[in-house]
């Protein structure tokens, strides 16, 4: 779908975005209750802690939390997509709040043995709610012009990268004032508000309408299969390798600090990701593009592969923090473009699973590029465990160029046969045929 096909007359601005109807509404119960996905990973972690006294314990338990949570989200969109928000959300929220106050409740004291922990820990990822693929469908429908729809996607996403900033800081509020079981509770409340709030607005259908049957010789699946779509596994496939160049990051530059004996610096250095990200995001959804979001995709997946190499070279601490803060202007552009990819690759009544498979793909590629530096840093150059940490993006951005120009050479060479057969008084019927190699694209 052509990203210009319903283009305004006058670019967009965000303050359009929030004063479409029920969307300033809409968009602030989401973010309510997105904003326990700021919170819970650090209360859990700090809670578990607190009452088993082990690390290992509360690893493990965040391990098995964030498994369950990442690797189930495509499969909940799919009961949002095929029985609505309404009817899903609340008892999804429910579940998920339940399992996070049980979990605060027996990390309140000491005692409770790690099984039983582990076993809360997966209830709650089990559970927890898509509130972000959801608003994103959302979006879709409040905005279903394209352009406005890229400064929408552009604003969730950097208000996404701040909730992420603000959790943790609440999360310390919290644990000085009390306990860091306080802080899961608060999580828990937020969510089971926030999609309490986001479902009973009037963005949110009350009838969920099944899609129209297709033709005989068209079956509908029930659920999205990601190898059909060629348009959305490239995207899940560039977001994923991102993931895995940020996941690489946060733990390098830990590393880069402690061996500058400047080890409480990393904060400084990943609010500058963080920074870089937000300026990147509203930049990006201000300029009205006239490439395809294929393309841009891969630029921005590129501009920050590039950017994490240079980061390796750092003399100095401020200057890594200038390179990441460049790193962090590709990293909600990214997002962004895969989210767009994401909409307009499927029809509606699979948007929600198509936004989940952009997210899990995401957390999957941070958790595996956390685990897969862990296993380089100490053993390599650090300088060199930057290089390998950027080339998934960079390899990534390389294979879609070269696709991109065996495609377009298959193209020519179709063109240029036909032209020659006309020429020769060929067969003209051939032409109307596309060549195998067309058929690939």
């Amino acid at each position: 779908m052509p990203t210009s096909s319903s283009a305004p007359s006058r670019a967009p601005s965000y303050a359009t975005v929030l004063r479409t109807p029920h969307a300033a509404r809409t968009f602030g119960a989401a973010l309510l209750g997105r904003l326990s996905y700021g919170m819970v990973p650090l209360a859990l972690l700090l809670a578990i802690k607190d009452a088993t006294g082990s690390y290992s314990v509360a690893g493990a338990a965040m391990a098995l939390f964030g498994a369950a949570s990442v690797f189930l989200s495509p499969a909940r969109a799919a009961l949002i997509d095929r029985y609505g928000p309404r009817r899903v959300l609340p008892p999804m929220a429910g579940l998920y709040a339940a399992a996070l106050g049980a979990l605060a409740l027996v990390t309140w004291r000491p005692g409770t043995p790690p099984l039983a922990l582990g076993a809360l820990a997966v209830a709650a990822g089990v559970c927890t709610p898509p509130l972000g693929p959801v608003m994103r469908t959302l979006w879709s429908g409040l905005v279903p012009d394209r352009e406005l729809l890229r400064r929408a996607y552009s604003l969730d996403g950097v208000a996404e990268e701040l909730l992420y900033v603000t959790g943790p800081l609440l999360v310390g509020l919290i644990v000085r004032a009390g306990r860091p079981a306080a802080g899961v509770l608060a999580g828990a409340v937020l969510v089971f508000v926030g999609a309490l709030a986001l479902v009973s607005s009037p963005a949110v259908p009350r009838r969920h309408t099944s899609p129209e049957p297709a033709p005989s010789d068209v079956p509908v699946a029930p659920r999205l299969r990601l190898h059909a779509i060629p348009a959305l596994r490239h995207a899940v496939l560039v977001t994923a390798a991102v993931g895995l160049c940020l996941g690489a990051l946060d733990l390098l530059v830990v590393a880069f600090t402690e061996q500058l004996h400047r080890a409480a610096a990393v904060s400084w250095v990943l609010a500058a990701l963080s920074a870089g990200s937000a300026v990147g995001g509203l930049a990006y959804g201000a300029v009205r593009w006239r490439t395809t979001n294929r393309v841009r995709l891969v630029v921005a997946a590129a501009g920050m592969g590039a950017a994490l190499m240079v980061a390796g070279l750092s003399p100095r601490l401020y200057v890594l923090v200038a390179v990441v803060a460049v790193a962090g202007l590709f990293v909600a552009p990214v997002l962004t473009t895969a989210y767009l990819i994401a909409d307009e690759s499927v029809d509606a009544a699979r948007r929600t699973q198509a936004g989940a498979w952009v997210n899990t793909a995401f957390n999957a590629g941070s958790s595996g590029g956390t685990a897969a530096v862990g296993l380089l840093v100490g053993r390599l150059p650090l300088a060199l465990c930057f290089a390998l940490a950027a080339a998934p993006a960079l390899l990534c951005a390389a294979a879609s160029v070269r696709l991109r120009s065996r495609l377009a050479g298959a193209e020519a060479g179709a063109e240029a046969e036909a032209e020659a057969e006309a020429e020769a008084g060929g067969p003209g019927q051939r032409s109307l045929i596309a060549p195998p190699s067309a058929i690939r694209v």
